[in-house]
C-alpha cells in the first residue's frame, strides 16, 4: 500500500474517479425535480453517466469514490486490502465542494458516490452522510445524487442517507452466496440483502404517508431451490432490524424517490445465465428493485484464484444478459421461458426474444392486424412502441409490410414471425434451422426476396427511440 500525505484535490480526483470506472451507473434518475429559487440546480432528467437521454442530450455525473482504501480483500476488487495501490480519501467538505464547482460549471448534472471501506462500514457511511448533509443543507444542492449503500452499516445510517439522495444501490457484488464465500469471504448475503429490504420498506411508508399509490403489484411467487433463494426468502418474511421511515425531513424530501439497484459481477464465477437471471428476476419482484446492472468481470488482478481473461471480458454475455433482463421488465417474460435447467444459458449469436421464438415456432406466424400488445411484443423486430403503434393504427386501417415499416417494425426480423392480411412478405420456409442460418448469415443485409428500398436497423435495447447512442461512451447498448 502506497500512503501518501499532503495530497491535493486534483490528485486525490485522478486516482478516486478511475477507482470507480468499475462501478455501473448507467441509469437514468427516475426524479423530475424542478428548482425552487432556493437552492442550487434541479433533477430533471438527469442521472445517465456520460450516455445519453431519449431526445439526444449527452448528460453525465461526478464519478467517484470516497475512498479507495478498503478493510475488506475481495478477490476480483482492484482497491482490495492486498493491492499495492495509491490510496487516497477525500473530505466531506471536499466531496462538497467539488460537487459545487463542477455543476456551476456546468460540467455534471449530479453526483454518484461510493466508497470502499474505511476503519469500518459505519465510520465510511458517517463520512459520506456528512458529504451529503453539507450539499443538501449548507449548499442547498438541488440535482441528483445517487449513493451508494454499504451493507453491514448500522440501519439509522441507511435511513438517514435515504433521505439525502435521489437514487440508493447496494451491490450484491455476485450471484449467489456460495460465490461471495469464494471470493469475497468477508461479505455476507445476508448483510447485503438486509438494506435492499430496509430502503424498499421505507419507500413503500413514505409512500402511504404521502398518500401516492403504490408503485408495484405483488410478486410472482418464487420457486426456492437453491440457497440464494433461501437467502432472499428470510430476508423478504422478516423485518427484524429495519429502521421506521419517517415521513419527512427538515428539508421536506421524499426517501430515495428514485429508487434503488444493484450490481453483479458476470463471468468470476461458473453460474449460468439461468440462475443470474433468477436472482434478478427474484429481486425485481420480492424487492421492487429499479435497475439490475451486469458487469463483465475484468481480472484487474491477474490472481489464480480468479478466471483468465485473455480474450477479453465477457461483454456479448453481458450485453445478451441485458436483454434478457430488459425482456423481463417491459415484455412480460419470465426466467422460465427463456431458460431452463437444460438450456441454462444464452445463445450468443443471437438476442433472447429470436432465441425464445425459435424454440416457439408453433406459435407463429401471427396476423399483425389482429394480434393483441402481449402476442406483439413477443415477435422479433417489434418493440413496446412499435406494439402500440399497430394497435393505435390499425383501429383506423388495414395494416400492410410498408405500414410497419414506417412504424419502425425491425422487418428483417419480423418478417419470419408475421402475416399481413393472412400473407407473409415472401415465402418463408418455417424452420428453426433455416431461420436461424438467415438471421446470422443475413447480419448486415436484409433478408432475399425484399425490397431494396426498404431500410433496416438492428434490434438494440434502444429498439423504439430515434436517436443511435455513441457506442464510445456506452458499449451495453451497441449492436452486436
Amino acid at each position: 500500500m502506497v500512503i501518501q500525505e499532503n495530497m491535493t484535490v486534483q490528485r486525490k480526483l485522478e486516482i478516486l474517479s478511475d477507482a470507480a470506472k468499475y462501478d455501473v451507473a448507467c441509469t437514468s434518475s427516475g426524479v423530475d425535480r424542478k428548482g425552487k429559487g432556493t437552492g442550487m440546480g434541479n433533477s430533471l432528467a438527469c442521472g445517465i453517466c456520460h450516455s445519453f437521454s431519449a431526445d439526444g442530450r449527452c448528460i453525465s455525473l461526478l464519478k467517484v469514490l470516497y475512498t479507495n482504501e478498503c478493510i475488506f480483500d475481495c478477490k476480483y476488487c482492484i482497491n482490495r486490502s492486498s493491492n499495492d495501490i495509491v490510496r487516497a480519501s477525500f473530505t466531506p467538505q471536499e466531496i462538497s465542494d467539488l460537487t459545487m464547482e463542477f455543476y456551476r460549471r456546468n460540467y455534471i448534472e449530479g453526483l454518484f458516490l461510493s466508497s470502499g471501506i474505511l476503519i469500518s462500514p459505519n465510520h465510511t457511511m458517517e463520512l459520506i452522510l456528512e458529504a451529503l448533509r453539507i450539499l443538501r443543507e449548507v449548499h442547498h444542492f438541488n440535482g441528483y445524487i445517487h449513493c451508494k449503500a454499504i451493507p453491514g452499516a448500522d440501519p439509522v445510517l441507511i435511513e438517514m442517507l435515504g433521505w439525502y439522495t435521489d437514487r440508493m444501490s447496494v451491490n450484491l457484488e455476485l450471484p449467489t452466496a456460495d460465490s461471495l464465500k469464494d471470493l469475497a469471504p468477508h461479505k455476507s448475503r445476508k448483510n447485503i440483502l438486509k438494506p435492499i429490504r430496509q430502503i424498499q420498506l421505507g419507500r413503500k411508508n413514505n409512500r402511504e404517508l404521502l398518500g401516492l399509490p403504490d408503485f408495484k403489484k405483488q410478486p410472482q411467487k418464487l420457486i426456492m431451490n437453491n440457497q440464494e433463494d433461501k437467502d432472499i426468502k428470510e430476508i423478504i418474511t422478516t423485518n427484524s432490524g429495519l429502521v421506521p421511515c419517517q415521513k419527512k425531513t427538515a428539508a421536506n424530501r421524499v426517501f430515495v424517490p428514485a429508487g434503488q439497484s444493484t450490481q453483479m459481477i458476470i463471468g468470476a464465477t461458473k453460474e449460468s445465465d439461468y440462475q443470474i437471471m433468477s436472482v434478478a428476476e427474484a429481486l425485481y419482484n420480492h424487492f421492487d428493485l429499479k435497475r439490475v446492472f451486469y458487469s463483465a468481470f475484468m481480472n484487474v488482478n491477474q490472481d489464480s484464484r480468479l478466471p483468465s481473461t485473455e480474450s477479453g471480458p465477457p461483454l456479448l454475455r453481458e450485453h445478451r444478459l441485458y436483454q434478457a433482463d430488459w425482456l423481463l421488465r417491459f415484455y412480460g417474460f419470465q426466467t422460465m421461458e427463456l431458460l431452463d435447467e437444460n438450456h441454462p444459458n444464452f445463445n450468443v449469436l443471437l438476442d433472447p426474444k429470436c432465441d425464445w421464438a425459435l424454440r416457439h415456432l408453433e406459435k407463429y406466424p401471427i396476423e399483425v392486424n389482429r394480434a393483441d400488445y402481449n402476442t406483439l411484443l413477443r415477435v422479433p423486430g417489434i418493440g413496446t412502441n412499435s406494439a402500440q403503434r399497430i394497435i393505435m393504427a390499425r383501429k383506423s386501417a388495414v395494416l400492410d409490410f410498408k405500414d410497419l415499416k414506417r412504424m419502425g417494425i425491425v422487418l428483417k426480423r419480423a418478417v419470419y414471425f408475421i402475416t399481413c392480411n393472412g400473407r407473409m412478405m415472401y415465402p418463408v420456409n418455417i424452420e428453426e434451422n433455416f431461420i436461424t442460418r438467415q438471421l446470422i448469415a443475413l447480419k448486415d443485409q436484409p433478408p432475399l426476396g425484399i425490397d431494396k428500398d426498404i431500410t433496416y436497423r438492428q434490434l438494440s435495447l434502444f429498439d423504439d427511440v430515434n436517436f443511435q447512442p455513441d457506442l464510445r461512451f456506452n458499449t451495453k447498448f451497441a449492436n452486436i
